[in-house]
């Protein structure tokens, strides 16, 4: 039996992050229709031949946000966090009773969303990273005050279009952007480090690049293939008295557990600056 349609959705703000969704329902082909809007027209532009999408600018259409959201039963909030209120205030006279309004914006309390568009509008909160554009996001979703189980299942259905989803409660959802928001740009950075220990054992920019970055893809998906915990994989790898045995004691040095809590934590102090208009 085929699914049901997601209703409407409009992502007001489609940028790196909002255009990613955009793109993973335009390719599950799961909404009865999306209305995306962007500032310029070369913005608008890279969305504009996505199947099931119409991309306004709004330097085209003054009031495209406002228009989007009076379609849409899904309305995403994709703009700076300083940008949300004025944002909300320019739309809620728009909003029909029963739209949900989910937030993208990172540091930004369903609170500051509900006090605007008002209490017969249900906020849910979201967190997801990048990986959305090629459909292998993890999603943390958290319900504002009014937002019941049948609108969380709704907000579910629409970010499991980009990848796997995770409800949480509010007070966790910064501390998950931590973790998996920020966590592809630790992962690129990784990387970059091992990419530059190849080219410094001799090998070719793209002989480099490709070694480690077949790597990490090989590695995560055999970590996905069987099962087990990563921790096993590393032992299965990690010889006794072998080479890579070698390598790890020397990672270890660095207490790469440590530097993961200080930046993780570094990052959850900024999102908190970011919530009080820092």
């Amino acid at each position: 039996m085929t699914a049901q349609l997601l209703p409407p959705v409009a992502i007001l703000g489609a940028g790196s992050m909002g255009g990613a969704i955009a793109r993973g329902i335009a390719r599950s082909q799961a909404a009865a229709g999306v209305t995306v809007t962007n500032r310029t027209a070369a913005k608008a532009a890279e969305l504009a031949d996505l199947p099931g999408v119409s991309s306004l600018a709004l330097a085209d259409h003054p009031d495209a946000n406002s228009t989007a959201a009076a379609s849409a039963d899904i309305v995403l909030i994709g703009v700076k966090p300083a940008m949300v209120p004025d944002l909300l205030r320019e739309i809620a006279p728009a909003l029909r009773p029963g739209t949900i309004v989910v937030s993208l914006a990172a540091g930004v309390p369903t609170t500051t969303f509900e006090s605007i568009v008002g209490a017969g509008i249900p906020v849910v909160r979201s967190m997801p990273n990048t990986p959305a554009v090629v459909g292998r996001a993890v999603t943390g979703i958290a319900a504002g005050r009014s937002a019941t189980a049948d609108h969380l299942t709704l907000v579910r259905r629409l970010f499991e279009t980009c990848g796997a989803v995770i409800e949480v409660d509010e007070d966790r959802i910064d501390a998950l952007g931590t973790i998996s928001g920020s966590g592809p740009a630790y992962v690129f950075l990784l990387i970059e480090a091992l990419t530059e220990a190849a080219r410094g054992k001799g090998f070719e920019d793209a002989d480099a690049r490709l070694i480690v970055e077949q790597t990490f893809i090989g590695a995560t998906a055999l970590l996905a293939a069987s099962g087990e915990d990563p921790a096993e994989l590393r032992r299965r790898v990690t010889s006794p008295k072998g080479t890579t045995e070698r390598a790890i004691a020397v990672l270890q040095t660095g207490n790469l557990e440590g530097l993961f809590a200080q930046a993780t934590d570094a990052a959850l102090a900024r999102s908190r600056e970011l919530a009080a208009g820092a």
